[in-house]
């Protein structure tokens, strides 16, 4: 059993950068890949995992933009959001599991560990 807690969100102006947390905790937690994804009205995408060696893998529309970064001491995983334009507005949520998705295309599935979402919205 793994338990994410995110924190940070909030609402931006188009440009701008935010700051998201989810704090994981529980029996090997260290040991998972984690991540985020997205969900706003009809679409879910894969935001960034990061696996528990620190190779990490972003969608495409992020990429470029948004770095993912993991700290296991502390047990938090960071998502610095840089350049948010107006389509990044979604709720974004931290997920977990033992492997890494193979790739970010063909619907979101990943994550059978969840944690309850913050709502990121950019204005523009």
């Amino acid at each position: 059993q793994v338990h994410l807690v995110e924190s940070g969100g909030g609402s931006v102006q188009s440009g701008g950068s935010l700051l998201l947390s989810c704090q994981y905790s529980g029996h090997s937690a260290e040991s998972y890949c984690i991540g985020w994804f997205r969900q706003a009205p009809g679409n879910r995408e894969g935001v960034a995992v990061i696996d528990n060696d620190g190779t990490a893998m972003y969608g495409d529309s992020v990429q470029g933009r948004f770095i993912i970064s993991r700290d296991n001491d502390k047990s938090v995983v960071s998502l610095q959001m840089n350049s948010l334009e107006p389509n990044d507005t979604a709720t974004y949520i931290c997920a977990a599991e033992l492997l890494c998705p193979e790739s970010f295309s063909g619907g979101w599935y990943w994550g059978n560990y969840r944690g309850q979402g913050v709502q990121v919205t950019v204005s523009s």
